[in-house]
């Protein structure tokens, strides 16, 4: 008999239908009460089918599964009575209310009488939920639907509480109010699993599973692996702002250098063991101490490296002096709802500019007017000197647009998407084969042909988004939120693409809620209640709230407490 509160996974070994290898390959590990675990791994690693194991909705092909002692084969009832389960996608009911999803989860777990009330109360509290009972759930923004689903999933006083990516697409802010709810739940002996691809949060796990193409690398406490990289990470300072892309790709084509990244005016680079320093034409090489992140690339063997074929291919942008992207007094109104304020701002060529904000704030509207598919209510969006009011067609055909959901046709497979949208850009003929089958070589699409978009892993879904939205070669590429919900190795090899096309003088506008992503913009303009309340650098931003003698503040950290400042504002001029 397993100890009270635990799962125990026992050689566990699954097998899907025509797969070559196992989904999941002899895991061992121990999930203890009042400890959160966090699961981590790249896409297709087995994460969300090892969630599945445990709360018996898929029986292992060998092995056992065992819940405070109950078997998940044979006792599946028994552990569902007793474990709450929140999915990777939205599993509520979008067009039921607040309170009438409650009231079905309730009805589900035989929550009744008193008991009943005193358990809706109890949540709304907690999830700070109690003003918008009344509010579709499809309508909540996605931290306020993060927070449902955690309180549908808690209904029934679960002794095991199992979250599947429970953070993705979700805002810093939304994403550190779940961390700090879930935590406290630590203290009434729930065992947490929260499987993630955000690692920051895996390194403030207990404990850690690493998961990699169905086999576990490690498991045990996320410090313990720091271990392996220590001494091999590195900060490189005093680059050209301009030429920090250009020396991050050339380190990652060398020899020893397993991983690098921007973070504002550095770099940060990870080196094999036993590695010299490469020599820098400009710069200067600083120790600095490892991260989970740095762990997690050395064990998986490394990044993606330096080279980016989609960016060698594509033929440089001419220089310009002229904003490529201006937008003047941008405003957007829907009904008595102002999703966007008198916004103005402007982006050069071969500038990447990223637009941040919380869930909400107005990024995905400000980016649909700028792409033509949105009119603003007032004010003019120019997308490479064309005015999108009166010549859309022109300058869409100038531009790339990878939307924030999948926004590729998923009864379609890859091949017919690719040849739609390459219809649909303009591309014909021979030159329409050609980008085709470009895009098939450098994205690794081959072996997925004949797949429905729908049905691909999300990283490949991603892949194919990004080839649908570059094969014309645009002067301009719009990515909503590009890498959401991806592991760090795919999220770089996008990096490793859109760097390499910014060489080339395209000219990027993203949005994300990956702070370390939102390092490698030129600029930044943060969004908040449709008004942009800063604009400046990574480190301009960080600079505004940093504190005497303070520690350095993360871009996180900035991105929070500027938004905390916008609202004492905001409460200021309403008081006075």
């Amino acid at each position: 008999m397993a100890n009270e509160g635990t799962v125990v996974l026992d050689n566990l070994v699954k097998t899907f239908p025509g797969m070559q290898k196992p989904a999941l390959d002899r895991i061992c590990a121990t999930l203890r009460p009042g400890e959160m675990s966090g699961l981590v791994g790249p896409d297709g690693a087995g994460k969300t089918t090892l969630i599945r194991l445990i709360t018996g909705l898929l029986h292992a092909d060998a092995g056992s599964v065992t819940v405070e002692g109950f078997d998940s084969r044979t006792q599946a009832e028994a552990i569902h009575a007793i474990i709450g389960y929140m999915p990777q996608k939205f599993g509520l009911y979008e067009d039921l209310s607040v309170s009438e999803n409650l009231e079905l989860y309730a009805d589900l777990r035989a929550v009744t009488g008193q008991a009943r009330q005193s358990k809706f109360e109890k949540l709304l509290e907690f999830t700070e939920l109690k003003r918008f009972t009344g509010r579709l759930a499809g309508k909540l923004s996605g931290g306020m639907k993060q927070k449902l689903g955690l309180a549908c999933a808690l209904m029934g006083d679960p002794k095991v509480l199992l979250l599947d990516e429970p953070s993705v697409g979700v805002d810093p802010i939304s994403r550190r109010e779940l961390w700090k709810m879930v935590r406290e739940m630590l203290s009434g002996g729930m065992a947490v699993v929260w499987s993630t691809s955000y690692l920051d949060e895996a390194e403030k796990c207990d404990s850690v599973i690493l998961l990699n193409e169905g086999r576990k690398l490690y498991s045990g406490p996320p410090n313990d692996l720091l271990d392996r990289v220590d001494g091999r990470t590195f900060q490189i300072r005093d680059i050209d702002d301009r030429r920090r892309r250009g020396v991050l790709m050339d380190l990652l084509r060398q020899d020893g250098v397993m991983d690098g990244v921007i973070q504002g005016k550095q770099l940060r680079v990870l080196l094999a063991k036993d590695t010299p320093v490469p020599r820098l034409d400009q710069g200067s090489w600083h120790r600095v101490a490892p991260w989970f992140e740095d762990a997690f690339i050395d064990v998986l063997g490394g990044g993606p490296g330096g080279y980016s074929a989609l960016a060698e291919r594509m033929a440089e942008k001419p220089v310009s002096d002229k904003p490529v992207i201006e937008a003047v007094g941008l405003s957007k109104q829907f009904g008595d709802f102002c999703a966007v304020k008198d916004n103005s701002f402007s982006v050069r060529r071969g500038e990447i500019f990223g637009l941040l904000g919380p869930n909400g704030a107005g990024k995905s509207t400000t980016f649909k007017m700028l792409c033509g598919l949105l009119q603003p209510t007032e004010g003019q969006a120019f997308v490479a000197g064309l005015d999108l009011r009166t010549a859309t067609s022109l300058a869409r055909s100038h531009l790339g647009y990878m939307a924030q959901k999948f926004s590729l046709y998923s009864s379609l497979n890859v091949l017919q998407n690719l040849r739609f949208f390459s219809g649909l850009y303009g591309l014909g003929g021979k030159r329409q084969k050609q980008q085709i089958d470009m895009m098939v070589e450098i994205f690794d699409l081959q072996h997925y042909l004949k797949y429905n978009a729908g049905e691909l892993p999300l990283g490949f879904k991603q892949r194919l988004a990004l080839a649908c939205a570059v094969m014309h070669e645009p002067d301009v590429l719009f990515l909503d939120e590009p890498t959401s919900g991806v592991d760090p190795i795919t999220r770089r090899e996008f990096w490793l693409h859109i760097n390499g096309m910014v060489e080339k003088g395209v000219t990027v506008m993203v949005t994300t809620h990956f702070m370390d992503e939102a390092e490698y913009c030129d600029r930044i303009g943060l969004i908040y209640q449709g008004e942009n309340i800063a604009t400046g650098t990574p480190d301009d931003l960080k600079a505004r709230v940093q504190t005497e003698g303070g520690q350095p503040p993360t871009l996180e950290d900035a991105f929070i407490e500027l938004v905390r400042r916008s609202e004492l504002s905001a409460a200021g001029k309403t008081a006075a």
